[in-house]
């Protein structure tokens, strides 16, 4: 996939980044990528991307003025257990940022006007923070599917042509901790910040704004 975008300076940054617990977003170019993996375009909204053990497949939904909507579906096609970085970060939930269980708002970096969605492992920032953004996951067992969604408001300083969104994921490992699940909300499993150079991205193509749909 090569280097993605520097983060952008917006306020909006800001605010997202102060739910991550970090002062920018970080591009996952430090970690394995899916460009290998086989991409197609089912119609003019979903894409699926075919990585190691998983498939996601990803629908956006997008007018001028509203924000972008992002659903999607990860199939674990492996014999051990995927977690996938989808739930944000400890920091983010023990400041009351985020509710735990919940899908976590992406992390997002800009070059021109191409903006990258992302929801991964993050590395340790420099200088260290005293939280740091120890990632939060999903488990998928083999042969089950995590469905969920998110939105993206696209009031950035910089206006958006196209736009990708990219998941973290990494097979189940002992460093792995089941959290006490809050009511009402989904099992969440605390990673450790290892994750962020051994996850594989899995990445959408290119969703173009103007025509709302994926690029082939």
């Amino acid at each position: 996939m090569g280097n993605l975008p520097r983060p952008m300076n917006a306020l909006m940054l800001a605010m997202l980044a102060a739910g991550y617990g970090l002062t920018a977003a970080s591009a996952p170019d430090a970690a394995p990528t899916a460009t290998e993996n086989a991409m197609s375009t089912q119609d003019r909204h979903t894409a699926r991307v075919a990585g190691a053990d998983a498939a996601l497949e990803a629908s956006f939904e997008y007018a001028e003025g509203a924000p972008l909507k992002v659903t999607y579906r990860l199939r674990n096609e492996g014999k051990a257990p995927l977690m996938a970085f989808d739930r944000g970060n400890r920091h983010a939930v023990l400041t009351k940022k985020l509710t735990q269980g919940d899908v976590a708002a992406p992390t997002f970096s800009q070059e021109d006007a191409d903006l990258t969605l992302s929801h991964r492992a993050l590395p340790l920032s420099k200088p260290h923070p005293i939280v740091p953004p120890t990632p939060l996951a999903s488990r998928v067992e083999p042969g089950a599917t995590l469905e969920d969604a998110f939105e993206f408001a696209m009031d950035t300083d910089v206006p958006v042509d196209r736009v990708r969104w990219c998941l973290g994921v990494v097979p189940f490992a002992d460093d792995f901790k089941a959290l006490k699940p809050e009511p009402n909300k989904p099992e969440v499993w605390l990673g450790s910040l290892s994750h962020a150079e051994s996850q594989q991205l899995l990445c959408t193509p290119w969703f173009d704004l103007a025509t709302s749909s994926f690029e082939s």
